[in-house]
């Protein structure tokens, strides 16, 4: 069982909790020097919800919309990082 932990976590138990400890102290100070809080956050994903309910479906268009302008930041991360890596 611990062995399925483990590999399910990444690392050992111990050091997965330090490791998100870390990175959670990090997001949040950078969350705060750029003024978000988290309850901002909900209350986005709560009312594009209910945008989506109340206008018909129309703001499925910002989903589309906001997947266009991630892919062009990730797709090509990703192909730089496969090149470094396949380097290796």
């Amino acid at each position: 069982m611990s062995d399925s932990v483990n590999r399910f976590l990444g690392d050992t138990p111990a050091r997965t909790i330090v490791k998100l400890i870390v990175v959670s102290l990090i997001v949040g100070f950078v969350m705060s020097i750029f003024g978000l809080d988290p309850m901002d956050l909900v209350d986005g994903i709560r009312f594009f919800f209910l945008d989506l309910w109340y206008t018909g479906f129309e703001a499925l268009g910002k989903v589309g919309q906001y997947l266009v302008i991630g892919a062009t930041v990730v797709v090509p991360l990703f192909i730089v990082l496969r090149l470094f890596a396949s380097r290796k």
